[in-house]
């Protein structure tokens, strides 16, 4: 049983982090190495301005990102985030959030990540990562 199929199964529960942002898993694509998701932005991650606050858009991001690559790992893997680089579009309110992340390139150990956010159907946020595979230590 790989990753993915572990979330999927129940088995490997979403984290606690994920749920507040209201993670919702969509879909995955092992091909193309491409994870769907759906957050729900809660008037609580707003900021003065009325806006939700660019680090909850950020860490959602990372959760779509961050899948995309570790759904294609082997169980025991894991790959913390080196560097994530993120540009805001537009103001993202209260409700659904629509975000994609895919693998970019995957290599022995390091690979590159790239991640949207869509609310009604236009582009708030996107992101560029670099993470690093390693063997979890028991």
């Amino acid at each position: 049983m790989d990753i993915y199929e572990m979330v999927e199964s129940g088995e490997l529960p979403v984290p606690e982090c994920a749920k507040t942002l209201g993670f919702e898993l969509i879909s995955y694509s092992r091909e193309k190495m491409e994870m769907k998701a759906r957050f729900y932005a809660r008037k609580s991650s707003l900021n003065p301005a009325g806006a939700i606050q660019g680090g909850f858009l950020y860490a959602m991001l990372d959760d779509v990102m961050g899948p995309a690559l570790v759904f294609s790992l082997n169980v025991g893997q894991f790959a913390p985030t080196l560097e994530l680089k993120t540009q805001f579009f537009r103001p993202a309110k209260v409700g659904p959030i629509e975000g994609v992340g895919r693998v970019v390139s995957k290599g022995e150990t390091v690979c590159f990540l790239e991640g949207e956010l869509f609310q009604r159907e236009q582009l708030i946020a996107k992101a560029s990562a670099t993470a690093l595979i390693k063997r979890k230590l028991l």
